[in-house]
């Protein structure tokens, strides 16, 4: 039996959400996208990302493995774990910010700790807001799957921008 081996990847316009951006806090800016009234960004429908759980400063994003994200040696390659944990890190310091206030990475450490294969099933990050400063947010993920083991964890450094 053949392997159908394609993927089509659609997304919306992302400049199409921007307007509601400055208009929202970031924890409903994020609902939205969750529910479905604002588009997803595009990484999203690039990896199969999907928001979970969204509260104040703490953020899941679910995806599932496949043969498409496969390194040279047959696993899944770290790129979306790391992708995934940058998610879940950056949309839960989102959750923390008022409207119209952003941020951006300054840094994030990655471990891995063990290779992902698609029989993992659905893959989870969750991200968590540890301190939270006036212009530096620090937090921390880790990515598991439906059993609780963990495949890597992150920690980032994240600066606010805006007022």
């Amino acid at each position: 039996m053949d392997t159908d081996r394609r993927m089509l990847v659609e997304w919306t316009d992302p400049a199409e959400a921007l307007p509601r951006y400055a208009d929202l806090p970031g924890i409903e800016y994020l609902r939205q996208v969750r529910e479905g009234v604002l588009p997803p960004p595009p990484i999203s429908q690039v990896f199969g990302m999907r928001f979970g759980d969204i509260e104040d400063g703490r953020l899941s994003v679910t995806c599932d493995p496949r043969e498409a994200f496969f390194n040279p040696l047959g696993t899944v390659h770290g790129g979306l774990a790391c992708t995934m944990l940058d998610t879940a890190l950056g949309c839960a310091a989102h959750s923390t910010l008022p409207a119209g206030t952003g941020y951006t990475s300054i840094d994030i450490t990655v471990s891995y700790l063990r290779p992902i294969l698609p029989s993992a099933g659905p893959v989870t990050a969750t991200g968590t807001v540890i301190k939270r400063g006036r212009r530096v947010l620090f937090a921390e993920a880790a990515l598991t799957d439906a059993a609780g083991t963990v495949y890597a964890t992150a920690t980032s450094s994240l600066l606010v921008v805006g007022p």
